[in-house]
């Protein structure tokens, strides 16, 4: 009849879909592997209902055989892992240089985006600077004093990072008036947020300079720091300015 001949191009049309689905995405997914997915599936291709809504399979079901989870439970007992595998109390030095410089970005994320709105100009310089810092980041989880030769390579610095942002001071600073005394940190949400990340600026430095001293941080990456910080100091007086 008719209607007997929808379902089965019905049906056929629904196998080829899936089959097409499945191919692309296999590599992806191992619901496959489940003895109840299959069923799953085969109620599909013949058009049964299915007990449960493909929505519970979906929701129950580990599809991504790559994801890392967000949570690992490995820090519920205060320690975490550094890049080259040491294990250290969360309290340790270097995480509270690790701490302040994300912060750091976390601040500078938002100036960002008050820069964006305003249209100041110096959106690409703070989107640099949070990659680099990124790159810090990298650099000061991997101590140089206990990494090997391999892990400290692959977290280096750029070399020309600390002579950039020299030329972003001098060119956002030839366009401001003499500096004659002290200002507040204010001039407008792009500029009060700068200062904010200026002074998160200086507290990251301050706790990098003991893993300076000890070797575990080269001292580019606390130059760099420093200079950020002047950066950012010379960013706000330019944003407030225009």
């Amino acid at each position: 009849t008719q209607s007997t001949g929808k379902k089965k191009i019905n049906k056929l049309v629904l196998s080829i879909c899936l089959s097409v689905y499945l191919s692309i995405y296999q590599s992806n997914f191992n619901f496959l592997l489940c003895g109840k997915k299959k069923i799953m599936l085969r109620r599909l291709v013949a058009g049964r209902k299915l007990r449960k809504p493909f929505s519970h399979w979906n929701s129950n079901s580990r599809l991504y055989s790559n994801r890392i989870k967000i949570y690992t439970k490995t820090g519920d007992k205060g320690e975490s892992s550094l890049f080259n595998g040491e294990r250290r109390k969360k309290n340790d030095v270097i995480f509270d240089a690790l701490g302040h410089t994300d912060e750091l970005n976390a601040h500078i994320g938002l100036a960002l985006e008050h820069c964006k709105i305003a249209g100041h100009g110096i959106d690409a310089y703070l989107e640099q600077v949070q990659s680099r810092l990124l790159d810090v980041g990298s650099h000061i989880a991997t101590p140089r004093n206990t990494s090997s030769e391999k892990h400290k390579d692959r977290t280096n610095i750029p070399v020309d990072s600390v002579s950039t942002l020299e030329q972003w001071i001098d060119k956002l600073d030839a366009e401001l008036p003499p500096l004659q005394n002290f200002i507040l940190p204010s001039g407008g949400l792009a500029s009060a947020h700068l200062h904010v990340a200026r002074g998160v600026c200086r507290r990251a430095e301050r706790s990098i300079i003991p893993l300076k001293d000890e070797g575990q941080v080269d001292a580019e990456v606390l130059k760099y720091m420093n200079r950020l910080s002047d950066f950012l100091f010379v960013s706000a007086r330019f944003v407030a300015m225009k």
